[in-house]
């Protein structure tokens, strides 16, 4: 009888080309899978919640797979952490109904975005340095019009594979954390590179060259060239999943 595991894990994904499977490049969905097969001796596909881009990093990552595994649930676990390379962790495992998807049946995800204003050596890897002044009022007036269904066409990477652009933003706000600026964002989906573009406009705002009525027009506007530029990956957190 086939079983269904959901797993919490965590990814520095620094050195990683994204989660999803590609040839000759390492990525996190490669390296669970070889660990499962390792454990199990059966080719595991994994489903992941979201597919994070290269350099993008997760606290909260939810995957689930199928398995004729019998080992208990805490033993998945220990024994994967014992198996998959330092910068991947399995923070719980738990079996769930067959219904289950870690993609499909989410809720919501939640991301969060780190902007340091000052040049460090240490953590640079998890932060967008950015040396200018930024209007964090502003910046702040930006995120409510974002909250609720939007089309965010101008928020997504040209050319990505998806049936429609709604989205529905339950949540988005800025605040100061000592030396770092942190977005967070909670919607029902993401498109391909939304959360980083829309940091990358609204950086834009902070910087007092697109008024609010210009942001409201590339909403609008539909169209990926008049939204800001992509921010840089190593700022961006996966970092919560609900069902």
């Amino acid at each position: 009888m086939m079983r269904n595991l959901k797993l919490e894990i965590e990814y520095d994904g620094t050195d990683f080309c994204g989660w999803q499977i590609q040839p000759e490049v390492r990525t996190v969905q490669a390296e669970m899978e070889k660990a499962l097969l390792q454990l199990t001796n059966e080719i595991i596909r994994v489903t992941a919640a979201g597919r994070t881009d290269s350099g993008v990093h997760a606290t909260g990552q939810v995957i689930n797979f199928k398995t004729a595994s019998h080992l208990p649930d805490h033993v998945f676990r220990a024994a994967l952490n014992s198996m998959l390379p330092r910068d991947i962790r399995v923070v719980s495992a738990v079996e769930v109904d067959e219904e289950f998807s870690a993609r499909f049946s989410a809720r919501s995800r939640t991301y969060r975005y780190y902007i340091i204003n000052k040049p460090v050596a240490i953590g640079r890897q998890y932060t967008w340095y950015f040396g200018e002044k930024l209007n964090l009022s502003l910046m702040q007036e930006a995120c409510r019009i974002i909250i609720d269904s939007h089309d965010f066409q101008s928020f997504c990477q040209v050319g990505a594979d998806v049936d429609h652009y709604l989205c529905n933003v339950s949540d988005a706000s800025w605040r100061q954390e000592n030396d770092n600026l942190l977005f967070e964002i909670t919607a029902n989906r993401f498109l391909h590179n939304m959360v980083r573009i829309l940091v990358g406009t609204l950086v834009k705002i902070g910087k007092e060259s697109i008024t609010l009525p210009q942001f409201q027009a590339i909403i609008n506007a539909k169209d990926r060239t008049v939204a800001g530029p992509t921010a840089p990956p190593q700022g961006l957190f996966l970092t919560r999943v609900m069902y």
